[in-house]
């Protein structure tokens, strides 16, 4: 058993089962022990490669999107550029050389970076170092306060789909929480909690599911979600959120463990395993309207990055490729866009206030 292992068996003998959003909060963020505390996860030496990492292309679009967003907000004097999960910084390099083509743009914006891990925030600093220094924050809460009474331009991504999830089971007797326990040879075990937890916590739409049926629920990633909407309701600004998930109320145990790009034992060895679930977007789009906040999608990846110009983009760059070059744009194209790859799974979601029109990305 790993450090953080014999952590957690200590913590469960001590204080009993733990709920499987604390098991994941440990795996992933645990001060000495945590994945993303000790090392950088990212690209082909990583255990996954995002989107960012695929082809500057990605950061290039968004870059665009918030771009004609602060245009389209009357071009404000100052700006808070918010990234939550910048993981090597590549996605805010690429989006800050597109944005200079804006004229007034890079004089207005603050960059913010929300990150937690040591060693990310020094590639980050390294990424970053031809711009103004950005602002580092623990919380999406500090950089929110740190642009209060300004317009904010937030990028998520990949962020969500690794917040702490409780998970329920619907048995004959109602929902039961699943906790992480141990069993008589201190090994992980996940049971059933002995008494049903309130049926609220459930969406409406899942009350009649399945017996057996699991159903996982972020009030994290909820409770982010609505701090940002309450931003952006107040003080004007846009959030662009890329994860997968899917785009409606589902069941079914979607934690996995992904290391050395490939899928892991998820209880084997905690912290030295990325941890993730699907994103319910449309518990997402729900929250950011009861905030009263305009919401675009969401909308599959492939469709969102082709509406912004990929395409147009992929031939310019072709152009002026070489043979070896070419092979890996059209590659990265299609990894980006095809259905086969990411192009459906990875969804997009926007979030502006009201008096922002000609949000681009999502045209019918």
């Amino acid at each position: 058993m790993n450090a953080l292992g014999s952590y957690l068996i200590k913590l469960i003998k001590a204080q009993g089962p733990i709920t499987i959003a604390t098991f994941m909060a440990e795996a992933l963020g645990n001060a000495k022990y945590g994945y993303y505390m000790k090392k950088d996860p990212f690209g082909q030496k990583g255990d996954f490669t995002t989107a960012p990492e695929i082809s500057q292309m990605f950061g290039e679009m968004i870059g665009l999107w918030h771009g004609i967003n602060w245009l389209n907000m009357g071009s404000p004097d100052k700006t808070h550029l918010i990234e939550i999960g910048p993981g090597r910084g590549t996605l805010m390099q690429d989006v800050l050389r597109t944005m200079k083509v804006i004229p007034g743009l890079m004089d207005a914006i603050e960059v913010h970076l929300v990150e937690m891990s040591p060693a990310l925030k020094t590639i980050q600093a390294e990424k970053l170092k031809g711009y103004k220094a950005p602002i580092w924050h623990n919380r999406i809460s500090d950089a929110l306060a740190n642009a209060r009474g300004e317009p904010v331009l937030i990028i998520a991504n990949e962020f969500f789909d690794a917040l702490p999830v409780r998970q329920f089971q619907k048995t004959d007797n109602g929902w039961h929480e699943r906790l992480l326990c141990l069993n008589k040879k201190d090994e992980f075990v996940i049971q059933l909690a002995p008494a049903p937890s309130p049926e609220q916590i459930i969406p409406s739409a899942l009350h009649r599911a399945d017996e057996g049926s699991i159903v996982g629920i972020c009030t994290v990633g909820e409770n982010i979600l609505a701090e940002i909407a309450e931003h952006i309701q107040q003080f004007c600004g846009a959030a662009l959120i890329i994860d997968y998930g899917h785009d409606t109320h589902g069941t079914g145990d979607t934690l996995q463990a992904v290391q050395n790009h490939d899928y892991a034992d998820i209880l084997s060895n905690p912290g030295d395993v990325d941890l993730t679930t699907h994103v319910d977007f449309l518990r997402l789009k729900e929250i950011a309207l009861a905030s009263e906040t305009r919401t675009y999608g969401p909308k599959g990846q492939g469709e969102f990055l082709k509406s912004l110009g990929i395409e147009e983009r992929t031939k310019v760059l072709l152009a002026k490729a070489s043979e070896k070059q070419r092979t890996d744009i059209q590659a990265a194209f299609h990894r980006l866009t095809d259905d086969s790859e990411m192009g459906s799974l990875f969804k997009v979601l926007a979030l502006t206030d009201k008096s922002l029109t000609d949000v681009i990305g999502f045209e019918e």
